[in-house]
């Protein structure tokens, strides 16, 4: 079911949003070389104990999983793209880092991701984070009363294709509120006109990732963390949106 939120209820989402943002920010510029994937986790707890936030991912269990999950921000490097479980690894020159946050202040859920490399970038690894931010941005702009989720997946698979990237769509975004997964589901691959019409007060995670050689993603033994079938480097960006009357408001996005 989906659950329209009011205009009040959409700003409490925007005060989780904000510190989701500013977070990210902040592991963004500590995302350094031989920084240990463990300090950028570290970081998040502390900024969550200090603000009295709850971690969505902490002792998450879903069916994808090998739950429960115990950490607080996923860390995905180079191949892996998602669900990337923090471990003992220092950055090294050219790491393509993806951080996915999700967390809740006072009972309201917001969730966001971004891609960054340490050191010196490959261009090709900088085209791919940028597709995934353009790919993103495209969704958001068609993120107005009256088109449909087909419309935010087409406009992400527009980007994908004219940038040469494969689509994956076992993962995309999602509807979030009051918990962390709502309905619906946002594919980043479908057709225009199709699906859920969207309505001012609907609220979305989109979230757009891309590898630059695949579609198929295997599990690592840790149970959670995702990479390219065939090792090839990967970006993932993502906001936390609201639909309203005019334009679309991005809720994790720094003020």
């Amino acid at each position: 079911m989906v659950e329209l939120k009011s205009p009040a209820e959409i700003e409490r989402m925007r005060v989780t949003g904000q510190f989701v943002a500013g977070v990210l920010n902040e592991l963004r510029e500590k995302a350094r070389i031989g920084v240990n994937l463990l300090e950028l986790e570290a970081v998040v707890r502390d900024r969550i104990r200090e603000r009295g936030a709850v971690s969505c991912y902490w002792d998450y269990s879903p069916s994808f999983g090998r739950g429960p999950f115990r950490n607080t921000v996923c860390l995905s490097v180079n191949d892996a793209v998602l669900h990337g479980l923090p471990f003992d690894y220092a950055l090294r020159d050219g790491d393509v880092l993806s951080m996915d946050l999700a967390v809740s202040i006072d009972g309201w859920v917001a969730d966001s991701a971004v891609t960054t490399i340490v050191g010196t970038p490959d261009p090709e690894d900088a085209r791919l984070v940028r597709a995934t931010e353009q790919a993103l941005d495209a969704a958001i702009a068609a993120a107005r009363p009256g088109n449909t989720i087909g419309d935010l997946s087409a406009a992400i698979a527009q980007v994908a294709r004219d940038g040469g990237y494969p689509i994956n769509t076992e993962f995309g975004g999602h509807g979030l509120g009051r918990t962390m997964h709502e309905d619906p589901h946002v594919p980043n691959d479908g057709r225009a006109g199709r699906g859920f019409r969207l309505r001012p007060g609907l609220t979305l995670a989109i979230e757009p990732w891309f590898a630059r050689g695949t579609v198929r993603i295997v599990t690592d033994p840790d149970g959670w963390t995702l990479r390219s079938a065939d090792g090839s480097r990967t970006a993932h960006s993502e906001h936390t949106i609201a639909v309203t009357d005019a334009d679309p408001q991005v809720l994790t996005r720094v003020a």
